[in-house]
């Protein structure tokens, strides 16, 4: 069903830098005396979970209560939740890529009212230091991500049946766009992103190296940029399976022998315009290197390991873009286009549905990685 809704109607507010926040300050979102208790999943230790009761927070003036209606579990959640990345420590309520309905606004809030659809950018940027009135508010100096807990800050998520956000990274849900659907909004901002950074022309090439939910996104937002050749590689045949579904033009398992001169022979014997790394691991960054052609642009989108070992040579001889993107720039409310009018499709992407009470052996199912799961919605 194509859904027509125009980016200009977003309200004002969320394109805007608004008042900042204190770095370090604890999150403002919580009752100080008891009041009514709700559900969430807390994380108390490495790959530990418990169901708790928590008071339900109360808004901010310029934040929102909204009422969870569908959460996604992301990679770092669970590399978070074991504590291999060290930004999730316990005790924490993790949980950034949702959606829901607005239950009660603060007192400053104009944009919103009770009952109103919405999903969330996990970035919250203070909207007033140096990289925010750049137009760059992913590289805050002073951001938080919702549902993460690091040595500099600390701010609750939406494993829980409400969470606070304030009313600046909030964007509307067009009539309907279902809620499953729309808890997507921040991967597909992360990997509107990253195709943004290459700079994508109509007719170039591309490679993705990792077919998981990520790169499979990254490959429907190539298709929607204009991308002639789409060229998926991961270790996984039934990912590499959808990635053809969802737009890749060829997928091939990147340990395949002569994987490389086979990416060179589809893309005219030079090496594709564009490589997309979306695992985060040194033989993956070497394969995206790889596959370029001279003068061609890699985009490093993993962040598995924190530290790789890099061709160093082969990027300063050919004259290769190597590119970081992180999180998301202003995106969102594109990106809750792109899914309402279908162009890029997450239905397929979605492996379960769980409620909080089943969500930790959920965690417990995807650590393992057994399965080629890709996306289990936690809904409350």
């Amino acid at each position: 069903m194509e859904i027509m809704w125009s980016v200009g109607s977003i309200p004002m507010h969320f394109r805007q830098n608004i008042v900042g926040q204190v770095k370090h300050l604890p999150h403002r979102c919580r009752t100080p005396t008891p009041g009514p208790a709700m559900k969430a999943l807390e994380l108390v230790g490495p790959s530990l979970f418990e169901l708790v009761d928590k008071d339900v927070p109360q808004p901010a003036a310029n934040e929102v209560l909204i009422r969870v209606k569908a959460c996604g579990i992301c990679g770092s959640d669970i590399h978070g939740a074991n504590g291999s990345s060290g930004r999730r420590i316990p005790p924490i309520v993790m949980g950034h890529e949702a959606a829901g309905e607005i239950a009660t606004v603060g007192e400053s809030v104009s944009s919103y009212a009770e009952g109103d659809r919405v999903t969330f950018d996990s970035m919250v940027y203070c909207g007033d230091c140096h990289y925010c009135n750049l137009g760059r508010t992913n590289l805050c100096e002073t951001r938080q991500v919702m549902g993460v807990s690091c040595d500099e800050f600390r701010r609750h998520g939406a494993y829980a049946e409400y969470v606070c956000v304030p009313e600046r990274i909030v964007c509307p849900l067009p009539e309907g766009l279902s809620f499953d659907h729309a808890a997507f909004t921040e991967p597909v901002g992360v990997a509107v992103h990253a195709v943004n950074r290459a700079n994508v022309s109509p007719g170039d090439s591309a490679i993705v190296v990792g077919a998981g939910l990520i790169g499979l996104l990254v490959v429907q937002a190539l298709k929607n940029a204009g991308c002639s050749t789409i060229i998926a590689l991961d270790l996984v045949p039934q990912r590499l399976d959808l990635a053809t579904k969802l737009g890749a033009t060829h997928a091939m398992l990147a340990t395949q022998e002569n994987v490389v001169s086979e990416i060179h022979e589809l893309t005219d014997g030079r090496g594709a315009n564009h490589s997309f790394e979306v695992v985060g691991a040194t033989k993956p960054v070497e394969l995206a290197i790889d596959g370029l052609r001279r003068g061609g642009t890699c985009v490093l989108v993993g962040n598995l390991a924190a530290e790789v070992t890099f061709p160093l040579q082969k990027v300063v001889t050919r004259e290769l873009n190597v590119v970081g993107t992180c999180g998301i720039n202003d995106e969102v409310p594109e990106c809750v286009e792109l899914i309402a009018s279908g162009k890029i499709n997450v239905e397929p992407l979605i492996s379960a549905r769980s409620s909080l009470d089943e969500a930790a052996d959920w965690f417990a199912k995807l650590e393992a990685g057994d399965q080629p799961w890709l996306k289990v919605l936690v809904c409350p």
